[in-house]
């Protein structure tokens, strides 16, 4: 299938949206609410207690390689999707482009949406783009919400919040992580049953989509969707079980890198942590329901949000006095890179 035209227009426009101020902005807001922790709650002395040794800058380190393998993983998936089309280092540059996009949107739907063009402009059919896409966002979400399933039946409720020991404890955050879940797994499900179950179903509502006048502006976007979704599905049921497996597990890969940067960082300042599986656990399902929390907040990759809402999920595992500093080490590596 041909491309798309691509315009000087479209690429001024794609341009405008990632300009100078939408990367300058959520750095300043994130960096300027730890500034405020800082005050409010850093105590000096709990923070002169901190041995800086062999011991941190190993564990550290082992942070930073937690997010270089997470890219890795990332890069092997879109690797595989785009049928081997890619090259390795072809596959890392555009994870980077598309994470940054993630990281100054405030949710991953604008990541989404400059990957659908991003690709678009490497010379692969339309359906092979959305096909990436889709693909990538099912297979989050599943892996997202069987792995929190999964958790929550391991260690129970307290991987939603610190002393959460049963529903009647929930309060707004936990309400905010069921919601995110819930919503997740409907959306997610949804396109996994358009691409592999019924993808006419699918066609029929984008394109009933695309009559609605709220909507009129993206007509011929979501029409054209509609018939991709059509071969991307068959391109995808004639791909080899071993074919999802490598997907699903790179997709599972970068997943647990993400969350096992923050543990290898507590680990770091805080060297009483437990090393044990039950404790190491814990603290990656509190990481990954955090993420939930904050995977839809209004500033441009949750900036200034997850700063606040740190310290309180990990209050078990880092004192008031310090976890400010622990959130800024965390995004210093995880974020703002």
């Amino acid at each position: 299938m041909s491309q798309p035209p691509v315009t000087p227009d479209t690429d001024t426009n794609v341009l405008e949206s990632i300009k100078l101020s939408r990367i300058v902005v959520p750095s300043l807001l994130g960096l300027g609410v730890v500034l405020w922790l800082m005050s409010q709650q850093l105590d000096v002395q709990e923070f002169k207690t901190i041995s800086w040794n062999s011991h941190n800058l190993i564990w550290l380190l082992a942070a930073v390689g937690c997010y270089v393998v997470r890219h890795l993983f990332y890069s092997w998936r879109l690797r595989e999707l785009s049928g081997r089309l890619f090259s390795w280092w072809k596959s890392v540059e555009l994870i980077f482009i598309w994470e940054f996009a993630s990281s100054v949107s405030p949710t991953s739907v604008g990541g989404s949406a400059v990957a659908l063009f991003m690709l678009a402009q490497e010379k692969i059919s339309t359906a092979r783009t959305v096909s990436i896409v889709l693909y990538s966002l099912v297979a989050d979400s599943l892996f997202f919400v069987v792995s929190l399933i999964v958790f929550y039946t391991m260690i129970g409720p307290s991987i939603i919040r610190p002393d959460m020991e049963t529903f009647a404890d929930l309060d707004r955050f936990g309400f905010i992580f069921f919601a995110v879940v819930i919503f997740m797994a409907l959306y997610g499900g949804l396109f996994f049953y358009g691409l592999f179950i019924r993808p006419t179903r699918l066609r029929m509502m984008l394109k009933w989509l695309s009559k609605r006048k709220l909507l009129s502006r993206f007509s011929a976007t979501l029409s054209q969707t509609g018939d991709d979704v059509i071969r991307t599905a068959r391109e995808l049921r004639v791909q080899t079980a071993a074919f999802h497996i490598r997907v699903f597990v790179a997709t599972a890969g970068a997943w647990l890198m993400r969350f096992a940067a923050l543990n290898c960082i507590i680990i770091a300042i805080i060297p009483t942590t437990s090393l044990d599986a039950l404790t190491q656990l814990e603290i990656l399902a509190r990481g990954e329901t955090m993420y939930a929390v904050t995977a839809f907040s209004p500033t441009p990759g949750g900036a200034g949000v997850a700063e606040v809402m740190f310290g309180g999920f990990f209050t078990d595992y880092i004192s008031p006095g310090i976890a400010t500093i622990v959130a800024l080490i965390w995004r210093l590596i995880t974020y703002y890179p």
